[in-house]
């Protein structure tokens, strides 16, 4: 089997990147905006649970397409949400973006994502060495 659970939990972990980029760029966009509340996205915890077997989720199959048959326990299946920023400090204006924050976690986001990349790449790498003879 050429796609294993390694290359799953990569991909997963590249679309939660994505998707707090986005949401660390929606909370700055939105800093001037009255009664805005501050977003953040959950995954990595919900994927620790989810490999050390502690999660009280019943594991299903990941689906790409809802009309796919659903089986369980057939690999990891968390899924990054985004949640409402339980920290935040709320303004006077009924805003609770802090811009220091979000810059501080749109770096840490971008340094995590050079990783997984690199990761992913690396492992692309090392199929391609199998793949051609591992170099004879």
């Amino acid at each position: 089997m050429l796609v294993n659970n390694h290359l799953g939990i990569l991909e997963r972990s590249l679309d939660a990147a994505m998707l707090r980029q986005r949401t660390i760029a929606n909370n700055m966009a939105n800093i001037d905006t009255p009664h805005f509340k501050s977003k953040q996205v959950v995954f990595e915890d919900l994927l620790q649970q989810e490999i050390s077997g502690s999660s009280s989720r019943n594991l299903a199959a990941y689906r790409t397409n809802a009309r796919h048959i659903p089986f369980g326990n057939s690999g990891i299946t968390s899924v990054p949400r985004i949640v409402s920023n339980p920290d935040g400090i709320v303004q006077n204006s009924g805003n609770d973006v802090d811009m220091e924050f979000e810059m501080n976690e749109y770096a840490k986001n971008i340094i995590w994502y050079g990783g997984l990349t690199q990761l992913t790449a690396g492992y692309f790498t090392k199929l391609r060495s199998v793949i051609e003879g591992g170099g004879k």
